[in-house]
Formats: C-alpha cells, sequence, structure tokens
C-alpha cells in the first residue's frame, strides 16, 4: 500500500534534501509545501499521511501548522525537521503533536532509524517493495533564484538561504544555551549584493537608534569575507543581566560583554556555515567598530572595492527580553565561484 508523504518547506534544496533522505524502494508518494497552509490542503486532500515538517516558514510556520493539525485533529504523523536545534523547540514541538524532530541537514541512516523505530517502517516493507520501479517524484526548479555573478558563473540563491538557515540554528542554540534562554530565529536574507546595495541594506537599519557594532574577518579554503555584529544600545541592560554582569555598566564592560556575544554567534555560524560545505575557516580577532553611533558612522570602507558581496542577513532576537541583534556575513566576489562548485557537488550528492 502506498504511503502518502508530504514534505513541508519554503527551501526547494531543503524539500529535495529530506526527500533523499528517505529510504530507497519504500512505497511512497511524495507531494511538497512551501509553508503551513499548503501543508494543510494536502493534508486534508488526503496527501500527507506523514508530514516531514519545517519550523522557519512564510505565510504559515511549522510551529502554527502543529496548532491547526492539532486543534482540527487532522490525520497525519508528524516528524519536525529544522535547523532550530534549541532545547525549548523540542519541546514545545512534542507539547504541539509532534511526533520526533530530526535536526537539518537530514540523514538517511537517521531518518531510516527513526522511521523503523515507530513503527512507520518495516524491514519487510523495503523487501516488498524491491520490485518497484523506482518513482520518485520531484519539484522542478527553475532558474528565478539564480543571480549571475560574472560571465562564467552562476549562484542560486536557494540552497545558500538552506546552508544558512542551518548555521543561523547552530549559533542560535549555542547562545540559548550560554544564556539559558529562547531565542527567536527568523528566515536568513540572502542576497549577493553591489557595495553601494549593501550600504543602503546597512542603512536602511534604524537611523534614529544608537548602534554598536563589532566586526570580525574570515579566510580559509580560498575563500574570505566579514562577518558583522550590529548591537541595539537598549538592550545591553538586559544583556547585562543575562550575562549575570555585576557592577556598573561602563563602556569597557559594554565592548567586552559585545565582543563575547560576537564570539558566540560569528564563530557558531562560520562552524556550521563551513561544516555543511566541508571547509575550514579561520578567523581574526574580533575588532570594535564603534560604540553608541549612528549606523551610517559605522559603515566600514572595506567593502568599497567588492564588486559583488555575496550577504547574508539573520535578525536574532530572545523572547521576553528587549535584546535583539544583527548578524550580517559578507563573502568576497572572489571566494563565489568556489562556494558555488561546493554548492554544485552537494546539489549532485543529493541527486546520487
Amino acid at each position: 500500500m502506498t504511503i502518502p508523504i508530504l514534505i513541508c518547506d519554503d527551501s526547494s534544496f531543503a524539500r529535495k534534501q529530506m526527500a533523499r533522505a528517505l529510504p530507497p524502494n519504500w512505497d511512497v508518494s511524495i507531494s511538497f509545501a512551501e509553508h503551513g497552509e499548503e501543508a494543510i490542503e494536502a493534508i486534508k486532500a488526503g496527501k500527507g499521511d506523514i508530514l516531514f515538517l519545517d519550523l522557519n516558514m512564510p505565510v504559515l510556520d511549522g510551529y502554527g501548522t502543529l496548532e491547526v493539525i492539532q486543534a482540527q485533529d487532522l490525520p497525519t504523523l508528524t516528524i519536525v525537521v529544522s535547523g532550530d536545534i534549541q532545547p525549548e523547540a523540542h519541546k514545545r514541538v512534542k507539547s504541539l503533536g509532534a511526533l520526533d524532530f530530526i535536526k537539518k541537514p537530514t540523514d538517511k541512516q537517521k531518518v531510516k532509524d527513526l522511521l523503523t523505530s515507530y513503527g512507520i517502517l518495516r524491514e519487510e516493507d523495503l523487501v516488498a517493495s524491491e520490485l518497484l520501479n523506482e518513482n520518485e517524484t520531484f519539484v522542478e526548479e527553475d532558474d528565478s533564484d539564480k543571480i549571475r555573478v560574472s560571465d562564467n558563473n552562476e549562484i542560486q540563491l536557494d540552497p545558500y538561504q538552506e546552508v544558512a538557515n542551518v548555521a543561523m540554528g547552530r549559533a542560535g542554540d549555542l547562545l540559548a544555551r550560554v544564556l539559558n534562554v529562547t531565542v527567536t530565529l527568523p528566515i536568513p536574507k540572502v542576497n549577493v549584493l553591489a557595495s553601494s546595495e549593501l550600504h543602503m541594506m546597512l542603512k536602511a537599519t534604524d537611523e534614529t537608534s544608537s548602534i554598536s557594532a563589532v566586526c570580525q574577518g574570515y579566510i580559509g579554503s580560498g575563500i574570505s569575507g566579514e562577518a558583522l555584529i550590529l548591537f541595539y544600545d537598549s538592550a545591553f541592560d538586559d544583556l547585562a543581566k543575562l550575562m549575570e554582569y555585576e557592577g556598573e555598566l561602563t563602556e569597557s564592560a559594554q565592548r567586552e560583554m559585545l565582543v563575547d556575544l560576537s564570539n558566540i554567534l560569528i564563530g557558531a555560524f562560520l562552524k556550521g556555515f563551513s561544516d555543511q560545505l566541508d571547509l575550514s575557516f579561520s578567523q581574526s580577532h574580533p575588532e570594535l567598530l564603534g560604540l553608541h553611533r549612528n549606523i551610517n558612522d559605522l559603515i566600514y570602507s572595506d567593502t568599497r572595492n567588492w564588486q559583488d558581496i555575496l550577504a547574508i542577513e539573520i535578525n536574532y532576537s530572545i523572547e521576553e527580553y528587549n535584546l535583539e541583534c544583527d548578524l550580517i556575513v559578507l563573502i568576497t566576489q572572489d571566494s563565489l565561484p568556489i562556494l558555488n562548485n561546493k554548492l554544485i557537488y552537494l546539489l549532485d550528492e543529493q541527486n546520487a
């Protein structure tokens, strides 16, 4: 009996990863949804006896989808597949009725073991389906998310967004554990920008707010760039409480806390990013760009000579606290062909 499987994720790259992680020769029909509302309609149409569900999505996220499934008692077994690996995320999805949680990127053996442990997949199901013709169904992606980097290279943004999503989750998890909080994770923004567009993006930050910033360079495997933390000064009091800092909140103390925060987020993000692409980065010492400054004063000149920049923008915030910061990871133009080849290889691995 063919089992209808539904994979819900806003990333086409992640949907393919999940589909390829399913056991081969398993008699299933695979459908896809890009957000929770599409998933709900697909379940009601009988296309999702088993749902693999992402958390960070537009329109209706994974938490909202679980709430609807629970409220309407929809007939599906839900397994969450997410880059948000915070302990609180695990607890919350279980409380909303999810069967289990798989962290991204997906692993074939872990998926098989989980399905087997819940009795969803039996060895005899695989043996019985060996005579079936391979009929996996995948959504063909168009070229609308490609941006030309040079005359001979194109970069596809969707895979980078998914790699950034996983790296973002690892950094958020480390921050949550260090501060004993729950970190709210957004959908990463990924674009290839000219240097003038980068300046415009930075200036889009609230110009009325006082901001402090730290910059940290990184290099390795023919790839180089800089990571930037923009921290809203109104959050220093809460940061001091979370870091259990006692004493007068001097500029020296603020500087120290900001550098510590930057080391956590930048280091964990770069490690998560490089691990997925089999890279290794060395990081420079964090450099304080300024305390209590206007955003226009913090735009540094090093990027002005870059013709194209891959920019990854993530806004981290902490639940129940007035604390948020922007992590902006910039990758130089010369690095893009190398990264593009890494992504092509990763895509080929998924299609193997």
